[in-house]
């Protein structure tokens, strides 16, 4: 018998989809539920690898671990991964399928319409609840005919449909009443609750609020969902970054480079997490000042990024800084930055030929056809300065990336890759240890590795900041923060009149 299915649907991006879809994951799967979560389509630099190495959308991943399962591709089965030039990289069920523009893909939705129905039903026959998350607003009236992803999915699956708006942004009247009379009659009956997200100060100041919504919308609303600052669930794209408010550098001062096409920026959670330690991202060399370290990020455009980081000033501020003794670190494309020369003879990324890199560290990349996509465990072989403290420690990530690397010597060694033994070297570093980089996402979601190099950084600027010894790993980390949320969003919600409409639309 196939599960039952709820579907969040936002009045417009950005209203918090992915986080009440994690939310009620997480709120489900504390009942016993054995709950999983979907989005056909997903828009996002930031992705994770599953255990059998396919990529999906880094929200769908975190929505698994609420729902207290492994990831797979049938969660997300196609992931647009915007490069440079307008186009975007198609990921099909974990695995890369084309590079498109848009216009291209859109023409492709009878092709990808039965991957995205398949995948559902392979996730409604194996558990219980499946919780459907849409993407941007069902009611971009110009793109209607291509949806894959909201109403159309709606409509195939009859799944109830809550509603979401961002009263923070304003106009939560014009975005829930609006969506509602734009939708097609059935399409409208589909909708079965409105939320109100993102609320600042007492909810009860709202009540007329809520009152009038239901009276004009002919639909109950379910909550009013209090606003959330500091939720340490990552993100789903880099939109949150545009609003966050930089901290005051205090204690140690960590500027990540906000490259414009930045891909997996949870990376760096872990470090804001830290007491003592002050992470910022900044857009121009003007705000870069004299941090103790400097971090350059994936990326999904390595050479557009690196042409930016010239054009923009950043290139001579860092290797400025460099010199001067400030740690510099690059994670995949970021690290690819920081060699001396990157070649792309077979076009992946550009129209040929090859980009000077940083030459900050002494190693050349060479661009291929094939994506690399490991979940990895590896171990610290050591190196120059503070590495050499870390030696022996074995750390756990992931890596996504379309290139190989080679020069100076590794300071990682993998162990296992998506499961399978691996003798596998990477990383370089320079000589003194303070510029340094490699292929591992999620390596400063190991405490270990993680204190040894906030130490280093400590004693070596004099920061009046001490890293504590152990410090919690980046799942407790995360399982804490979605404990919080799931807290929050169940006070907040009606949760008894969300399973009565579980139960009216039970398939059975």
């Amino acid at each position: 018998m196939p599960a039952k299915v709820l579907m969040v649907q936002g009045a417009s991006s950005s209203v918090g989809k992915s986080l009440l879809a994690a939310a009620l994951c997480r709120a489900f799967a504390r009942k016993g539920v054995r709950v999983a979560p979907f989005k056909a389509q997903n828009m996002s630099n930031n992705a994770a690898v599953c255990s059998d190495g396919a990529e999906i959308g880094r929200a769908q991943a975190v929505q698994a671990a609420a729902a207290g399962i492994d990831p797979t591709a049938d969660m997300n089965p196609i992931l647009l991964k915007p490069e440079a030039n307008s186009r975007s990289q198609v990921i099909v069920l974990g695995r890369p399928w084309r590079t498109l523009r848009a216009g291209s893909y859109y023409r492709r939705k009878e092709e990808l319409w039965p991957v995205v129905t398949s995948a559902l039903d392979r996730l409604r026959s194996a558990y219980e609840l499946v919780v459907i998350e849409g993407a941007g607003s069902p009611v971009e009236l110009n793109l209607r005919p291509f949806d894959i992803v909201n109403m159309a999915l709606a409509r195939h699956a009859r799944a109830p449909v809550l509603l979401v708006g961002d009263i923070d942004r304003g106009g939560i009247f014009a975005q829930l009443l609006g969506t509602l009379w734009l939708l097609e009659p059935e399409e409208r009956g589909l909708v079965r609750g409105l939320v109100v997200n993102k609320f600042r100060g007492d909810p009860a100041l709202f009540t007329d609020g809520v009152q009038m919504l239901q009276e004009r919308a002919g639909v109950p609303v379910l909550g009013v969902v209090p606003y959330l600052p500091g939720v340490a669930v990552p993100e789903e794209d880099a939109v949150a970054l545009e609003a966050a408010v930089p901290p005051v550098p205090a204690g140690i001062d960590i500027a990540v480079i906000r490259l414009p096409h930045i891909a997996n920026f949870d990376d760096f959670d872990p470090i804001r997490a830290q007491d003592g330690v002050s992470l910022r991202y900044v857009q121009s060399p003007t705000a870069l000042g004299r941090p103790h370290a400097v971090i350059l990020p994936g990326t999904k455009s390595t050479m557009a990024d690196l042409a930016w980081l010239r054009i923009e000033g950043f290139a001579e501020a860092i290797c400025a800084l460099a010199a001067q003794g400030t740690s510099v670190v690059g994670v995949c494309g970021g690290y690819q930055m920081l060699g001396r020369v990157i070649r792309d003879s077979s076009h992946v990324e550009s129209d040929g030929g090859e980009a000077r890199g940083l030459g900050l560290l002494p190693v050349e990349t060479l661009f291929e056809t094939a994506k690399a996509t490991f979940q990895v465990r590896a171990r610290v072989l050591g190196g120059p300065g503070w590495l050499g403290t870390a030696a022996g420690e074995e750390v756990e990530g992931y890596e996504i990336h379309m290139g190989r690397t080679s020069g100076g010597p590794p300071w990682l060694e993998s162990i296992r890759l998506n499961g399978a033994t691996a003798d596998r070297a990477d990383g370089a570093a320079s000589d003194d240890g303070r510029v340094w980089g490699c292929y591992l996402h999620g390596l400063f979601a190991n405490p270990a590795l993680r204190r040894l190099w906030l130490a280093s950084l400590s004693v070596s600027s004099k920061a009046n900041a001490r890293p504590e010894a152990g410090g919690q790993t980046g799942a407790a980390l995360l399982h804490g923060a979605l404990d919080r949320l799931a807290d929050a969003v169940e006070s907040a919600l009606d949760m008894r009149r969300l399973a009565a409409i579980l139960e009216e639309n039970d398939p059975k």
